[in-house]
């Protein structure tokens, strides 16, 4: 069974798409077939085209992105409520510290549970004081640490994807 994953992300200074590309690494080393994906680039198809997401923003004043949040409030529209089993993810990076990415991260969650997708949790510690509870984040340009955790979150986001769809197609073959 092939899972289909796509990396969405939003990137000013390259920091977010950095990371976007190690969660790309992680998710492609547990198999998944992986596309990245610029914000802008996303078309409402893709919505229905792809069995997993990992969403990536900056963060602005503790939130998403606003092209971020356009893609959720005008393009994937469409799709609104049409996402039942598919997977989804955050990751984010600011510019400094307090600068809000664990609540970007929740942002981007709040928005993925309203398109009824399933979220998860990661309580892995990636090195000491680095763990990845709502998803990735990064203060200024991703270090090693950062890039581990996004790797582990493109791993996790394959592995729970995978799960899911197999959960899923044989609940509706009543297997």
């Amino acid at each position: 069974m092939e899972v289909k994953l796509l990396i969405v992300y939003d990137s000013y200074t390259g920091n977010t798409e950095e990371m976007a590309k190690a969660v790309a690494e992680g998710a492609e080393k547990a198999g998944a077939k992986v596309v990245l994906k610029k914000v802008e680039e996303v078309i409402a198809e893709d919505f229905m085209e792809y069995d997993g997401f990992a969403f990536g923003t900056p963060t602005h004043c503790g939130t998403m992105s606003s092209k971020m949040n356009m893609l959720f409030t005008k393009v994937a529209m469409p799709a609104w409520g049409r996402m039942k089993g598919k997977v989804g993810a955050a990751f984010s990076s600011s510019g400094g510290l307090g600068g809000g990415n664990e609540m970007a991260c929740l942002s981007l969650i709040l928005t993925i549970l309203n398109y009824g997708m399933l979220v998860f949790g990661i309580p892995d510690y990636v090195a000491p004081g680095v763990t990845l509870h709502y998803g990735a984040v990064s203060v200024g340009r991703p270090k090693e640490d950062v890039l581990k955790a996004c790797r582990l979150l493109g791993e996790r986001l394959a592995e729970y994807t995978f799960i899911v769809k197999r959960g899923m197609e044989r609940y509706l073959r009543n297997d």
